[in-house]
């Protein structure tokens, strides 16, 4: 899991009991550190370590400030100070979690301790005011499974967010010429979400190519190695291109190390086959393997898709960048999700060929068919026109069909024609991301905080909604 800190700025009112919501702030604390959860507490603020007054509020602040928090946490231990509480939010910046502990049964005589869900009400309210967008955990016990299941995917709300608004994009060439589709607006996405694109010609990978068979030479061994261990190569394969598949996959790996990139997108097509006679899938994919994703045609708007699809997976599980490509021609719902050869080991069902791919004469590609997977996978596709940006995300099924070439992935969807009319009517085009996970739920939420539209290609946004509040639980 990707390293989170949240601000713990548990809080209460002066009314209700103070002894209680001390208590309650201990108690919720030691779950956090059950769980193995980082977190940033302010009991150096006060004694009582809670947010309940501004001049703390204002050293609570720079504390969080100081310590680079991610998210920031509002259990509310009593009915809570809800103006302190969108002071903070406004402030900070971060995805915010509301929530407090469920409270118990009125004493004999009908008094109440602590009135939780009552100050959650006014805090929402007061939220909105501050226009803080945030989440919410309905209230519940801290020992219920709900509890830690919102944590963790408000965790990965986090990372999405976190990785949206650091994104670097490592941009090898400009796009094919014919591939108007995969144009973008690079001064519009630096001045809306701070998303930077680092441009170097194809000539600079060439060169740096040439000199990791020179003085990297240690680092294409270990390469060509993984590659023999985990790749079938093609005995049509020339030494010196299976060579140059591994220069290339240690020249990716130091230009992203010297621009300080996290994602790459290249023109895969079609100079490059003419320059050095290979092409970059198989690179590609060990990039991808290592947690860098490198996305084909130099589509910018799929390599921004593919870093927070990955995010808000969350453990490390690895997405893949296809084309929707043909309709089943048995399933009336399905889809051949499909790519020269791009997609990382571990999305593959069987050991990957290196090989020639579809429809072009030079090899360096990967044919494997990707695992179908044992629950939901989640389709994605982030893009924009006319200023205007969503993300298109939902539900599909592996299922078997016809064998294809390169990476391809046969999916079952819900409705094919619903999804078919999303695509084509925009803003999206044919390229797309899977992941072997159902992460719709943390890219929905995840939206809020980027100032992104989540369009759902399926009419589960209700359902999505119930998962939040936990309704598909017992507590």
């Amino acid at each position: 899991m990707a390293n989170i800190k949240l601000g713990y700025a548990p809080t209460r009112r002066s009314i209700f009991s103070a002894p209680d919501a001390i208590k309650y702030r201990g108690l919720i604390a030691n779950k956090l550190k059950e769980l193995g959860i980082e977190f940033v507490d302010i009991t150096d603020i006060n004694e009582e370590g809670l947010l309940y007054d501004d001049k703390d509020r204002v050293k609570i602040e720079e504390k969080f400030r100081r310590e680079k928090i991610d998210g920031l946490f509002f259990p509310h231990c009593n009915f809570g100070c809800e103006f302190e509480c969108g002071r903070l939010a406004r402030a900070l910046n971060v995805p915010v979690l509301l929530w407090g502990p469920i409270d118990e049964r009125p004493a004999p005589d009908g008094s109440r301790l602590r009135d939780t869900q009552c100050g959650l009400f006014a805090t929402g309210k007061v939220l909105r005011r501050f226009r803080v967008p945030f989440t919410y955990m309905t209230n519940c016990r801290v020992d219920d499974y709900y509890f830690e299941r919102g944590l963790r995917d408000f965790l990965a709300v986090c990372n999405v967010v976190k990785t949206f608004r650091n994104i670097r994009i490592l941009q090898i060439g400009p796009r094919p010429y014919e591939f108007w589709s995969t144009m973008c607006n690079e001064g519009e996405l630096l001045e809306k979400f701070n998303i930077q694109l680092t441009p170097v010609p194809l000539s600079e990978l060439f060169e740096e190519m040439k000199i990791s068979l020179k003085d990297r030479r240690d680092k294409v061994d270990e390469t060509l190695e993984y590659m023999r261990t985990h790749m079938d190569i093609n005995k049509n394969m020339s030494e010196e291109q299976v060579e140059s598949v591994a220069a290339m996959k240690v020249a990716m790996e130091f230009m992203k190390d010297k621009y300080g990139c996290n994602a790459g997108a290249i023109q895969c097509w079609n100079q490059m086959q003419h320059d050095i006679k290979i092409m970059p899938c198989a690179a590609n994919a060990m990039m991808n393997e290592m947690g860098f994703p490198v996305v084909c045609e130099t589509d910018i708007h799929g390599a921004i898709t593919e870093m927070i699809t990955m995010a808000a997976a969350n453990d490390n599980t690895r997405g893949f960048f296809a084309d929707w490509t043909i309709r089943h021609p048995d399933n009336p719902n399905g889809e051949l999700l499909q790519h020269c050869g791009p997609w990382p080991e571990s999305v593959c069902k069987d050991k990957p060929q290196l090989t020639w791919p579809l429809a072009f004469d030079y090899p360096g590609a990967i044919t494997s068919e990707a695992k179908h997977g044992e629950g939901k996978l989640t389709l994605t596709r982030f893009d924009g026109d006319g200023g205007e940006y969503s993300l298109l995300l939902g539900n599909a099924k592996g299922v078997d069909g016809p064998k294809g070439m390169g990476t391809y992935l046969w999916v079952e969807v819900e409705n094919i024609k619903r999804l078919e009319a999303k695509v084509v009517e925009g803003p999206y085009i044919h390229h797309c991301v899977g992941i072997h996970k159902d992460v719709v739920p943390v890219l929905y939420e995840a939206c809020k905080y980027m100032g992104i539209k989540a369009d759902l290609y399926d009419p589960i946004e209700e359902q999505v909604k119930a998962y939040w509040r936990g309704e598909d639980l017992e507590f």
